[in-house]
């Protein structure tokens, strides 16, 4: 009896808030068969007056959570009419609370009514967009297309997978905006020039994504320039975001983020890790202002150095030491393309310090570790004198033309010609030389 006194004090207290009170006979009849030892005094109060009154039919607000014998329907109906009820009610009232409780004991009872093996549509693809139906519930988004907050509670949502763009289930088939995705994946370059502004006249005085009406004075709608484009869009599509700008960056060494619209800090943010960036074409005079640029691009030219020894080592290759820079792959590649990523780890220092302790370990395992990798190392041959040479040591000079290593000093106080080089075109010299008479007899 104390079990069933409690199941009655919450569903009138939890489960069925927003019932008009019933008829004396009609609630004296109910009290008797539901709860009969709870008072008139615990009954749900009237509402007071002024306070408008919300009705929920009997299937679905009496719906108790302890029954079986309901199907997956009448559940679906009553979430359904619970929603509305939630969106009826004055927000963040106390009948507003008690309706969303109930609409997480019905969802809980649905999904555990669930056959595991329904096959539910989860992916749309709309203009390139990959959408996929979003499980959380708790995440206070906001939809990209109406640029109102997502209840994910009592609404449903899609994110796209390629560029992250959020909407309502509602404003699905209302998008306008191609994937940025595919941008990327069609022309990974970036815009080099600063902030390159044409004016409100060349765009029609009009957003320059959604072509809605702006201008300067606000009026109809405030005019937002994006500082990566030069364009200038409409509040819906420019949100005031911040960003960095790579012509910023490469031009004037500036990380200071800008105000961009939503659709160009997509791009960048998919383009933040592609190495599209030539620097020694675009900018060389940076090299010499950014002192850490040039100890990266030495860096950089050892690990190109060291790759072969990795190649033709098999404990290098079982203990994969190329991985080491798998987030970097173009670092294994040349010595001439960054990404903006990798200017801005430069400029805070930790690309100068992962890519020093990267060195270290790989001339290691080269010089110390491995037999093999010493075996390939050079002795110097004009002085034949000191230790054995590695093309990335710091005091070694290559040869261009065989690759010879020698000491930076001898090297450059010699001034004849390499001995490799002299003795292979002897070689060719030798092998291409005409046979005599007594050949041919």
């Amino acid at each position: 009896m104390e079990y069933d006194e409690k199941l009655a004090r919450f569903r009138q207290a939890h489960l069925n808030p927003f019932n008009k009170e019933p008829e004396p006979r009609q609630h004296e009849q109910r009290a008797s068969e539901e709860a009969p030892e709870v008072t008139s005094e615990e009954a749900l109060p009237e509402l007071p007056p002024g306070e408008p009154e919300f009705c929920c039919t009997e299937r679905v607000m009496d719906l108790g959570l302890s029954e079986d014998h309901f199907s997956r329907p009448v559940l679906r109906q009553a979430i359904e009419e619970c929603k509305q009820v939630i969106l009826e009610l004055p927000e963040q009232s106390e009948k507003q609370k008690d309706a969303v409780v109930r609409l997480i004991h019905l969802r809980l009872k649905l999904q555990e009514l669930k056959d595991p093996n329904e096959d539910e549509p989860n992916i749309r693809v709309l203009l390139e967009h990959r959408f996929y139906k979003e499980k959380s519930k708790s995440v206070k988004q906001t939809c990209d297309k109406c640029n109102t907050i997502i209840w994910g509670l009592i609404q449903t949502w899609y994110t796209c997978t390629g560029c992250c763009y959020r909407c309502h289930s509602k404003c699905l088939n209302l998008i306008s905006k191609p994937c940025v995705r595919s941008k990327v994946s069609h022309q990974a370059e970036y815009e080099l020039n600063i902030c390159p502004e044409t004016g409100l006249d060349s765009q029609d005085y009009r957003c320059a994504e959604c072509r809605a009406p702006i201008s300067l004075r606000g009026v109809p709608s405030e005019a937002r320039q994006c500082d990566y484009t030069g364009q200038y869009y409409c509040s819906h599509c420019h949100w005031n975001d911040l960003a960095v700008i790579p012509a910023r960056v490469v031009h004037n060494w500036d990380f200071e983020p800008r105000k961009v619209s939503r659709c160009s800090m997509r791009y960048l943010a998919l383009m933040v890790s592609r190495p599209v960036l030539r620097l020694r074409e675009i900018n060389p005079l940076l090299f010499n202002y950014v002192e850490g640029l040039v100890e990266i691009r030495k860096l950089r030219q050892d690990i190109l150095l060291m790759k072969p020894y990795f190649i033709t080592c098999k404990e290098a290759m079982e203990a994969r030491l190329l991985l080491q820079l798998q987030d970097r792959q173009h670092f294994v590649e040349n010595d001439e393309m960054y990404s903006v990523q990798d200017l801005l780890d430069a400029h805070t220092g930790r690309l100068g310090c992962s890519l020093t302790e990267t060195h270290t370990l790989f001339a290691k395992h080269i010089k110390l570790d491995c037999e093999r990798c010493q075996a390939k190392g050079f002795v110097c041959e004009l002085c034949r004198e000191g230790d054995v040479l590695f093309p990335f040591d710091s005091h070694t000079s290559v040869c261009t033309d065989c690759r010879a290593v020698f000491h930076r000093d001898c090297y450059y106080d010699n001034s004849t010609t390499c001995p490799k080089c002299a003795r292979l075109t002897l070689r060719k010299q030798s092998l291409f030389q005409e046979p005599g008479p007594d050949v041919d007899a």
